[in-house]
């Protein structure tokens, strides 16, 4: 729910009784991942989507229902179910649902509340809810912040929230949503819960080296994607905000000097689009040893070998080379500045969600791929199977 958390905490500052629908898990070619969610008000309003479009009717009278019984339902909706065309969802997917009334008074509102607002103020926060485990447990939730302090609790022994706030710090640091199973007094024995960790996280930052026009396309692009994008040159003649006026922030300094100075992690990425070997090289002999995402630099095939020789020259050892992604982009057969940002952009997509940039036409290849291989592959699962298992998806990039 934490993806409609700016208007959620408008909803809870104003006193209103609502009930969200939570994607849970997916399987197969589900619309939307782990995560999405749709609310609907006492009053019949409705925000977000957890399907969209597919089965958001059913949903929204889910929704209606819980408001009126108060009563939490873990609802799997698939194309192999009797009444797959009935609520649309055709795709050949599979979700898990879950619905939660969020009312006044309602045990987990404090702890939903707290992380509505976190992630309204664009702060980072973690909210884990019970899925499905013994009665009187479903439903409930706990809020953990970066510093581990905590807000709500999921159950009567401090060992399960303790362990609980533990699982979703990790979630959290990760930038992960998923699920996860437990035991129920709070270690790996007893009997089982399944916990789904929702995590609002800052925005991935994306950084642009070299204030060129092709630069000002993918502060576009980049924008559109998600990412906190911000531009670096040391030329202040090229470095301007009205070249660049999507961009976040504008930093006119040499780009070696501001990439060691300024905070990246494991989703950032990095797109050298200077060309030039006195920015170039000591810019990607420090990129290229630092824990981000991606690492583009722009160049012909003979600036690339260039490049590379002199890379090789000031220590980069070939593992590191190995990391960059020159000439930058996938093969488009791009021209134009807009056209090269899309080539750019769908490779740091590629490489962020495991896709091979291939056509899926005529390719046996799935259309949906887990962002994060650690996590393992999401497998498909028919409607009145077991459980789905723990198809955790992470958001450790931008988006989702």
């Amino acid at each position: 729910m934490l993806d409609i958390a700016e208007e959620l905490s408008r909803w809870v500052e104003q006193g209103r009784d609502f009930a969200v629908a939570t994607v849970v898990t997916v399987g197969g070619s589900a619309p939307r991942g782990p995560g999405a969610a749709l609310a609907v008000d006492a009053d019949g309003t409705a925000i977000g989507s957890v399907s969209g479009g597919c089965v958001e009717g059913a949903v929204y009278e889910l929704c209606r229902q819980a408001l009126q019984d108060g009563g939490t339902v873990l609802e799997r909706f698939g194309y192999s179910d009797d009444d797959a065309f009935a609520v649309g969802l055709t795709c050949g997917g599979v979700i898990d649902v879950l619905v939660t009334p969020v009312r006044v008074g309602d045990p987990a509102r404090p702890a939903v509340a707290a992380a509505l607002a976190a992630a309204a103020r664009g702060e980072a926060i973690a909210l884990a809810r019970i899925v499905r485990g013994p009665a009187g447990l479903t439903g409930r939730a706990l809020a953990v912040r970066p510093d581990a302090s905590r807000e709500g609790g999921i159950g009567a022994r401090p060992e399960l929230d303790r362990t609980v706030a533990a699982e979703a710090g990790a979630f959290l640091d990760a930038g992960r949503t998923g699920t996860l199973e437990i035991g129920e007094q709070g270690s790996r024995c007893g009997a089982p819960l399944t916990v789904l960790v929702e995590s609002s996280v800052p925005p991935p930052r994306m950084i642009v080296f070299g204030a060129i026009d092709f630069a000002s396309a993918l502060v576009r692009v980049g924008a559109f994607l998600g990412y906190h994008v911000t531009v670096c040159d040391a030329r202040p003649v090229f470095a301007t905000r009205a070249r660049f006026p999507e961009a976040d922030e504008i930093v006119v300094e040499w780009p070696h000097r501001y990439l060691e100075r300024t905070s990246v992690d494991a989703r950032t990425v990095l797109c050298v689009l200077t060309h030039d070997a006195k920015f170039d090289i000591p810019l990607l002999r420090l990129a290229l040893r630092l824990p981000v995402a991606y690492v583009g630099a722009m160049g012909s095939r003979r600036t690339h070998l260039d490049r590379e020789r002199r890379l090789r020259e000031a220590g980069v050892s070939d593992l590191e080379l190995a990391r960059l992604r020159s000439p930058i982009g996938l093969d488009l057969g791009a021209r134009t500045p807009e056209e090269t940002a899309l080539s750019i952009a769908a490779q740091i997509v590629a490489e962020r969600r495991g896709g091979s940039g291939v056509p899926l036409s005529g390719a046996d290849l799935p259309i949906h791929h887990d962002h994060d291989p650690a996590l393992g592959t999401p497998r498909a699962v028919r409607s009145g199977s077991p459980a789905a298992g723990n198809l955790a998806s992470s958001n450790r990039f931008a988006g989702t």
